[in-house]
């Protein structure tokens, strides 16, 4: 197997991981106060959720939106088959001496259903818009300034992830609407800075990788 074969199917197990620990884990809420100038109010499953535009990013740069597009169905479909899981796993009655009872478990996976319904659709329409986007500007700027592909694309599309799936989880009544700009400004706020925050890493990744893979056009400014 080649190399690029290789680093291509590391980028979509470590994309389909994150997306799918993303879904599993974002019941529990933190605070965080980055020297004290801000408290972010965030769902843990913000944490690994950046990294994958990180990794669609990359994959669109060197591998194209038609590869960067396969991983995105991959990925929503590697979650529809957890959530089945998931779901029969909590309809099966737990046994008296079983560790982690019905209710228990119910608390922790029961509104992994609906909540991950909300964030497939929201994040296939900002997966899109982040893939297409990034080839906007790929063309627009001709492969040059590689800092504006990867926040311009991100940062849009993380806004419209995070708009989109918290305006789905409170017309669900899973949220309350009070919480919807609160939620909507620490989310967003933290993806930018973590979109911004990557850079430096996606041209360390560009200028590590461009003379190993030739899959697609790829220049360094």
């Amino acid at each position: 197997m080649k190399f690029s074969d290789r680093f291509y199917l590391i980028l979509a197990g470590i994309f389909i991981s994150s997306l799918i620990t993303a879904n599993l884990i974002f019941q529990k809420f933190f605070t965080w106060s980055p020297f004290g100038i801000y408290t972010f109010e965030l769902s843990v499953g913000i944490l690994p959720y950046p990294i994958t535009f990180l990794c669609t990013d990359l994959i669109s740069e060197f591998y194209g939106k038609k590869k960067a597009d396969q991983v995105v169905f991959a990925g929503l479909i590697s979650s529809v088959f957890v959530m089945g899981v998931v779901l029969l796993a909590n309809s099966m009655k737990s046994t008296i001496w079983s560790p982690v009872n019905d209710g228990l478990f119910n608390q922790v996976f029961g509104l992994f259903g609906p909540a991950v319904f909300a964030s497939m659709l929201a994040y296939l329409i900002a997966q899109f818009i982040d893939i297409r986007m990034f080839h906007f500007w790929k063309r627009l700027t001709k492969g040059k300034h590689l800092w504006l592909r990867n926040n311009g694309s991100t940062i849009v599309s993380q806004l419209v992830d995070t708009s989109s799936v918290l305006l789905l989880l409170c017309f669900s009544n899973i949220i309350d609407w009070e919480k919807f700009w609160p939620l909507l400004m620490n989310g967003f706020l933290f993806k930018m800075l973590v979109a911004l925050f990557d850079t430096p890493f996606f041209y360390l990744g560009v200028w590590l990788l461009k003379n190993k893979i030739h899959e697609y056009p790829v220049e360094l400014d």
